[in-house]
């Protein structure tokens, strides 16, 4: 977090950091607001369904009112693969837009009844933070986990099944298509959604400067490292200041480790309960190929308490990375930023096994980068795995 420290202006002391209830998204906000409550006031505003979990990091938190919880889970955690699923995108972001006005509304007026802060950094899916940071005179960046997903004017674009580096004029050719397939399915929904959008004060998606308005102009904090992602044109706001990782404690059981044993973590993180079912029957198929090795398959579910054992398969609720990633040989993953940098940061091998959003995006950078393994071909590679697991060991 040093490089962060390095980017705040002297004159700051009052510092609100933003992000919806999820943890992909509340846990880099809490990383970043546990080194900076060492030098300023922070608060970290989020909803009811947070704040256990933010007082378990020592922070002060704020709850917007408002039942936020249940509409955004359903909006994040679907019980369907979206994709680039037109239809799907179209229903999502009908549900979210609505509650991102009552998000800003509700921000405002805490800034206007409890006092405003000089800075406030929000998680890049809270773009209508900027309305009322603009109306109050506040400093408003945007915090990015997954930096590939930013528009550029060169370079492999994102949410386009993990797309690499171009390599000769017909795959610089492919990118270009693929930038203006996005970046016209934009215009499309901002145009759909444009009374509802306009009602926020966001009045267009890009600026003259051809950025997107849904992140700051002034600093995006990108949470990844530079040298990690692909060779593109960065926004002049793109600061990388490295992952920001951080697991709230929470009251668990440890993992059932066995002694003298190597152990393969699966997990796809605290979404995608759609698909969970599905995977554990195919980690048990690879975990009866595969003997003299033990693996956990996690639900990511915190308040979950059932564990289940089935020969040399575990399926437990919850595994807390900052405990115990550590123990792990291998790591089975969905490429969600939280669990990529953890094992990255460990020097824990991986196999991805992307599902949905920038997923696939991630998967490529591991892949193209030698520091993972890309499973491709569905389940079926998943119950398969046994060889790419050896070779991953076979490195360690």
């Amino acid at each position: 977090m040093q490089r962060l420290f390095s980017l705040i202006p002297p004159n700051i002391t009052r510092v609100d950091l933003l992000a919806p209830p999820f943890s992909g998204h509340l846990h880099p906000v809490l990383a970043m607001g546990r080194a900076l409550a060492s030098r300023y006031q922070v608060r970290i505003i989020s909803t009811r369904g947070a704040l256990e979990r933010i007082e378990a990091a020592g922070l002060t938190g704020v709850a917007l009112p408002g039942d936020y919880d249940e509409p955004l889970l359903a909006v994040a955690n679907p019980k369907y693969a979206v994709k680039s699923h037109p239809v799907r995108l179209y229903r999502q972001f009908r549900h979210v837009v609505g509650l991102l006005k009552q998000f800003a509304d509700q921000l405002e007026q805490l800034w206007l009844h409890h006092g405003k802060p000089e800075l406030a950094i929000a998680d890049f899916t809270l773009p209508v933070v900027s309305v009322p940071c603009q109306r109050l005179d506040v400093i408003w960046w945007s915090s990015l986990p997954s930096p590939c997903v930013l528009e550029t004017p060169d370079g492999a674009p994102a949410y386009c099944g993990g797309l690499t580096p171009a390599r000769h004029p017909g795959q610089r050719l492919w990118h270009l298509i693929h930038r203006k397939k996005v970046r016209w399915f934009k215009h499309a929904l901002f145009w759909l959604f444009r009374g509802t959008i306009r009602q926020t004060g966001i009045e267009r998606l890009y600026r003259q400067d051809g950025s997107e308005t849904a992140y700051s102009a002034t600093r995006i904090l990108a949470l990844s490292e530079q040298t990690f992602e692909f060779p593109r044109t960065w926004p002049a706001a793109v600061s990388f200041i490295g992952p920001a990782l951080y697991t709230p404690p929470v009251k668990e059981n440890a993992p059932p480790f066995e002694e003298g044993k190597r152990h393969i973590l699966i997990t796809l993180g605290t979404h995608l309960d759609w698909h969970k079912e599905a995977v554990a029957r195919a980690v048990s198929r690879l975990a009866h190929s595969q003997p003299d090795w033990v693996f956990h398959f996690t639900d990511g579910n915190p308040q979950g308490t059932t564990d289940q054992r089935q020969s040399n398969m575990y399926r437990v609720a919850w595994v807390d990375y900052d405990r115990w990633l550590a123990r792990y040989d291998a790591v089975i993953h969905h490429g969600g930023a939280g669990i990529m940098w953890h094992c990255l940061t460990l020097n824990i091998p991986a196999l991805v096994y992307p599902v949905d959003y920038d997923q696939f995006d991630h998967a490529a950078r591991l892949e193209y980068s030698g520091k993972g393994i890309w499973l491709k071909g569905g389940l079926k590679a998943l119950e398969n795995a046994g060889p790419q697991l050896q070779c991953l060991m076979n490195k360690q």
